[in-house]
C-alpha cells in the first residue's frame, strides 16, 4: 500500500485514542479538560511534540501547507518580499510563498538533494526577507552554512520539515535552527494523522502570531468562543480532536519509527556499496529520517536504463516535487511583466520562472532514483522498494534485485 511510515505503524494505540474520544462526541479542539467530556487531544499533542522536538511552543494545524502559511504570516512576509526556496521540493513550499503575496526565488540543490548553500548568496537582493531550506526526503539541509548566511544578511529562516519530522542535525532536531519550523502529518509523512501538521517555535511573539493566523486572530490558548482579544486577521487552520487523537498516538511512536527506518535503510544500503556507476545522495547528518534510499548514478543514461527495467522513473520525472513539472508555476509566469503575478508595482522587473532554469538541479535529478524504505509514494518516484514492516529477508531480496538490474544495464 502507498503511504508513509506512520501508516504502516498504525495499531491499537491510535484506535484506543480514537475510542477514548468517541465516547464523548466532543470533536472540537477547544474546551476545558474534564468538562463535558473534553479530552484535549490536540493540546496534549502540542505539548508533547514541543517537548519531544525541543520547541517551546507547537501549534497544531490542518496541514503542512497551512503550517508554512502560518510561518510566513508570523514573520510578516508579504507583498514584494522575496523568499529563497529550493527547486526540488513539494509544490506547497513554493505555493505558500505565492499565496502570501511574496516572491519565490528558486535555488539550486546539491547532491544531498537539499538547498546548495554555495548558491544562496548570489540570489540575495534588497528584497530578500527569508530563506526556506527544505529537509527533503528526510535529509537535513546544511543548516550550519545556511544559518551563517542568514545571520550575515539579517534574514529569517523558515525550516520546511514536512518530510523530516523527527530528523536531527548536529544533535538538534530540524525545525529548531530557524525562527520557525513547519511540519506535515500527511499520510506519506514520518508520522501521520491522515492530514494535518504543526508549527514549532521557541519565540513567544512568533508563537502568538502563528497561533493567531491559524485561528482567526485569537491569542493562545483559548478554551471556548471568546469575543475580543484577537490580535490579527487570521484563517481557520485548526486541527480537530479526531486528527489530534491519531497524531498524539503517532507522536509517541516517532523515535521508535525512526530507529526502525534507519536500521532497515542501513541494511539495504550496505548491500549496494561499491557497485560501478552507482553512488548515493549525500547525507548531511546521520540523524536523517531514513525514509528513502536515493541512488545517484554516474550518468543519466544508466539511470534511465535502470528505471526502464525496474519499472520506475528518475526523480526528475517524479511529479510536483520538481520545479520543471510545476506547470501551475511555469505557466503563470509566461504572462507579460504587467500581468506577472510575481511582480510588484514598486519593482520594475518580475522574477522569471521557466523549465530548466536550474541546470545543476536538473543534472542531479536526472541521475537520481528513489527506493522506498518507509515512504512508498509514486509521487516521489518511490513506488518500489521496502517499507517499515519489511523483514530482513525481504530487504535482502530487494537489494539483490537492484544489483541484478544494474548489472543487466551494462
Amino acid at each position: 500500500m502507498a503511504g508513509g511510515p506512520g501508516r504502516y505503524a498504525w495499531g491499537e494505540e491510535e484506535k484506543a485514542e480514537l475510542l477514548d474520544l468517541m465516547e464523548t462526541g466532543n470533536l472540537f479542539r477547544y474546551g476545558e479538560i474534564g468538562k463535558d467530556g473534553f479530552k484535549g487531544k490536540v493540546v496534549t499533542f502540542e505539548n508533547e511534540m514541543a517537548e519531544r522536538l525541543g520547541h517551546k511552543h507547537v501549534v497544531a494545524t490542518s496541514s503542512g501547507t497551512s503550517s508554512l502559511l502560518c510561518c510566513l504570516a508570523a514573520l510578516g512576509i508579504g507583498a514584494g518580499d522575496e523568499v529563497i526556496v529550493p527547486g526540488y521540493t513539494f509544490i506547497a513550499s513554493i505555493s505558500s510563498i505565492v499565496l502570501s503575496n511574496a516572491i519565490p526565488v528558486l535555488a539550486e540543490i546539491d547532491e544531498s538533494l537539499t538547498m546548495d548553500p554555495t548558491k544562496i548568496e548570489a540570489l540575495i537582493t534588497p528584497r530578500t526577507k527569508a530563506i526556506m531550506p527544505v529537509h527533503m526526503l528526510g535529509n537535513p539541509a546544511n543548516m550550519d552554512a545556511i544559518m551563517e548566511i542568514a545571520n550575515k544578511h539579517n534574514l529569517f529562516v523558515i525550516e520546511d520539515c514536512c518530510q523530516a519530522v523527527g530528523a536531527s542535525y548536529k544533535g538538534k532536531r530540524v525545525g529548531t535552527y530557524g525562527s520557525l519550523g513547519a511540519y506535515s502529518l500527511n499520510t506519506f509523512k514520518t508520522i501521520t494523522s491522515g492530514d494535518g501538521g504543526f508549527v514549532g517555535t521557541s519565540d513567544d511573539d512568533l508563537y502568538e502570531r502563528a497561533f493567531g493566523f491559524h485561528d482567526q486572530g485569537h491569542k493562545p490558548c483559548r478554551q471556548g468562543v471568546e469575543v475580543g482579544n484577537r490580535s490579527m486577521v487570521g484563517m481557520n487552520f485548526r486541527m480537530n480532536e479526531l486528527s489530534g487523537a491519531v497524531a498524539l498516538a503517532q507522536g509517541r511512536k516517532l523515535d521508535t519509527i525512526l530507529g526502525m527506518l534507519r536500521e532497515k535503510k542501513a541494511r539495504l544500503k550496505s548491500q549496494l556499496q561499491g557497485i560501478e556507476g552507482l553512488g548515493f545522495r549525500k547525507i548531511n547528518d546521520e540523524g536523517e529520517c531514513g525514509t528513502l534510499l536515493t541512488l545517484l548514478f554516474d550518468t543519466k543514461e544508466l539511470a534511465d536504463k535502470f528505471c526502464e527495467k525496474a519499472g520506475t522513473a528518475p526523480i526528475a520525472k517524479s511529479g510536483w516535487h520538481v520545479y520543471n513539472n510545476m506547470e501551475q508555476i511555469l505557466n503563470r509566469v509566461t504572462a507579460s511583466p504587467a500581468n506577472c503575478p510575481y511582480s510588484c508595482p514598486k519593482y520594475e522587473e518580475p522574477r522569471k520562472y521557466y523549465a530548466h532554469m536550474l541546470p545543476q538541479t536538473d543534472d542531479i535529478l536526472d541521475r537520481a532514483v528513489n527506493i522506498s524504505v518507509g515512504v512508498v509514494d509514486k509521487g516521489l518516484g518511490a513506488g518500489t522498494g521496502i517499507n517499515l514492516n519489511s523483514t530482513n529477508e525481504e530487504i535482502d531480496q530487494v537489494a539483490a534485485n537492484i544489483k541484478a538490474i544494474i548489472e543487466s544495464c551494462r
